[in-house]
C-alpha cells in the first residue's frame, strides 16, 4: 500500500518529508471516516497539501483534522483544525460489533483504546453491576453489555452534555436500554446516591482519575474491583500509581490487591497511559472488629 510520505513525494522536499507523520488516526466506517493527525509547525503551510494527501490516498476519508491543542478544560478535549474535506465531521465508528456514533471535535474517542475496551469487558461476569466513571460516549459501558449480556447494569458517568447526549443515541443504536444507563453531571454528584452499589467501578480518565479514586471506593460494594488508568513516564512508570494507590487504600481502611498493571498506549517519548486492575476489600475498623467477635463469643 502506498504510504502517505510516498503520496506526497513530488510535493514536498526532503526535509518536510522527514517531518511527515508516520502515523494518525482514522475513525468512521467506510462510507464516511474522519482522519486525525499531528502535524509539526514547521508544516504548517503544507497543511492543506498533507490533508488533500491523505484523501487521495484513504478514499473513505472525508475529513482531515489536524490536532491545535492539548487537551484542556473540565471536558479535557483537545481543539482541532480542519485542514481538508467535509466541515461535517460527524460519523459511525464500528468496534467489536457495537456501533458508536460521535464528532471527534466535541468529544474524546480514542480508537487506540479499542483492545483495552475489549479486555476490560471481557473481565466483566454475569450479574454484575458496573460503573464506568468519566464514560464519554459510552464506549466502554457499550462494550460491557455487549460482550457480557447476562449483567445486572452498567452505568455511565459523563459531565460533558454532548457526550452525553451520543452516548444516549448510542445506547439505543445498540438496542442496550435495559443494561446501560448513561448520567450526566460530575462524579462527585452521584457518589452519595450510588453508595456501596457496585461489583465493577471502571476509571478510563488517565490525568486525574486518582482524584476520585476514594470516591469510587465508597461506591463499590464490600468488595469488588477497580481498573484505575494513570499516566506516568519512564523509566520507572508504575511506582508514582503504586504510592498513590497505597495512600488511598491506607486513607480509606480498605485492602487493596493490584492483580494486574499494564501500558495501554503511549502518550509522548516515555510517557504512558497504565492501568491498574486492582480488588477492593473493605476492612473492619478495631472498634467494629471488637464488637463482630464480642457477638460470635456470645453466641
Amino acid at each position: 500500500m502506498t504510504t502517505l510520505k510516498e503520496t506526497l513525494k513530488c510535493k514536498l522536499n526532503a526535509k518536510e518529508l522527514a517531518l511527515v507523520p508516520r502515523s494518525f488516526d482514522i475513525v468512521g466506517s467506510k462510507g464516511k471516516a474522519v482522519a486525525i493527525l499531528e502535524i509539526k509547525d514547521e508544516l504548517k503551510s503544507k497543511e492543506k497539501v498533507i490533508g488533500e494527501a491523505i484523501l487521495q490516498l484513504h478514499k473513505s476519508v472525508k475529513s482531515v483534522l489536524k490536532k491545535a491543542s492539548e487537551r484542556k478544560g473540565v471536558f479535557r478535549l483537545k481543539a482541532f483544525k480542519l485542514i481538508a474535506g467535509d466541515k461535517n465531521t460527524e460519523i459511525i465508528h464500528k468496534e467489536h460489533g457495537c456501533i458508536f456514533k460521535f464528532d471527534p471535535k466535541k468529544v474524546y474517542f480514542s480508537p487506540r483504546e479499542s483492545n483495552e475496551r475489549a479486555r476490560i469487558a471481557s473481565l466483566v461476569k454475569p450479574k454484575e453491576n458496573v460503573l464506568v466513571m468519566f464514560s464519554g460516549i459510552s464506549p466502554f459501558s457499550i462494550l460491557v453489555a455487549k460482550k457480557q449480556p447476562k449483567i445486572s447494569k452498567v452505568y455511565s458517568i459523563e459531565i460533558n452534555p454532548k457526550a452525553h447526549k451520543y452516548a444516549l443515541e448510542n445506547v439505543k443504536l445498540n438496542k442496550l436500554e435495559k443494561k446501560v444507563v448513561p448520567l450526566l453531571g460530575d462524579v462527585r454528584k452521584y457518589s452519595s446516591k450510588l453508595k456501596n452499589q457496585f461489583d465493577r467501578i471502571i476509571m478510563p480518565l488517565p490525568k486525574g482519575a486518582y482524584e476520585f479514586l476514594d470516591l469510587a471506593i465508597k461506591m463499590l460494594k464490600d468488595k469488588g474491583y477497580i481498573h484505575f488508568y494513570h499516566w506516568s513516564r519512564e523509566p520507572d512508570l508504575f511506582k508514582e500509581g503504586e504510592k498513590l494507590i497505597k495512600k488511598i487504600a491506607k486513607e480509606n481502611n480498605v485492602k487493596i490487591k493490584i492483580i494486574n498493571k499494564k501500558k495501554v498506549l503511549p502518550y509522548g517519548p516515555r510517557v504512558y497511559k497504565l492501568v491498574f486492575d486492582l480488588h477492593i476489600t473493605r476492612q473492619l475498623k478495631k472498634k467494629q472488629l471488637t464488637l463482630t467477635q464480642e457477638r460470635l463469643t456470645m453466641e
